[in-house]
Parts: C-alpha cells; sequence; structure tokens
C-alpha cells in the first residue's frame, strides 16, 4: 500500500509547477465543458494565484510573476470563451497563448534539368 503523500505529483520549484499546470491546461483544452472539469480548472487557477504567485513574489523573481500572469489571463479567457460557446482555437506554449493557425505558403514545384527527379521550389 502506498502512502497518501506518494499519490501526488510534488514539483520541486516553480518552473516544474508552471511545466505541469500547463501540461494539465493543454490536455483539457478542447474536451466538452462539465461542472466538473469547470471546478478543476477554477482549482488549477486558484492554484495559480493563491501558491505559486505568492512564491514567486517572495523570491521577487519577476519573470516569473509575469509567467504566471499571463497563464492566469490565458486560462481566464479560456473559461470565458468557452462559457460563450466559442472555440479557444490554440494551447499554451512557453506559458503564452499559441495559435493553432499556421501561415501556409504556396509552392510552385519545378523540376532542374529535366532529365533528373530531384525537384526544387522557388516562391
Amino acid at each position: 500500500m502506498t502512502k497518501s503523500n506518494e499519490r501526488y505529483y510534488q514539483p520541486t520549484d516553480i518552473k516544474d509547477a508552471l511545466q505541469t499546470i500547463q501540461k494539465l491546461f493543454n490536455t483539457y483544452t478542447d474536451a466538452p465543458l462539465t461542472p466538473e472539469l469547470m471546478a478543476y480548472h477554477q482549482k488549477l487557477v486558484n492554484q495559480l494565484s493563491t501558491n505559486l504567485l505568492p512564491l514567486a513574489q517572495q523570491q521577487d523573481d519577476q519573470l516569473r510573476v509575469s509567467q504566471i500572469n499571463s497563464m492566469t489571463a490565458v486560462m481566464q479567457d479560456w473559461l470565458k470563451l468557452r462559457l460563450n460557446g466559442q472555440v479557444f482555437g490554440g494551447k499554451m506554449q512557453h506559458f503564452k497563448f499559441v495559435s493553432n493557425q499556421k501561415t501556409q505558403y504556396k509552392q510552385r514545384v519545378h523540376k532542374i534539368r529535366g532529365n533528373q527527379n530531384h525537384r526544387a521550389s522557388r516562391h
């Protein structure tokens, strides 16, 4: 039988905790909105604001404070969008919002010196 403190993940520092919350957030961004998911999401947001933010301010780490604030803003925006029935359309990467929309370029493929199979693209 395992001990109860071994059951939960214990982060080693603030960055590790932020990465864990980011990974957890990215797993449920496209999931259907349920009351359980909203409660879990609020728990993560409260963890950011009540546990990690004071710890970063105590260590006087302005980079972590700004990352926590940006994560909190993205997570609150996600909840607002989902409550309005809209799609989030992205994920959190490096503690910031990253859109799923990528720029696509048209390519014209042609053969150089027609006897070889090597192809080159000119834009």
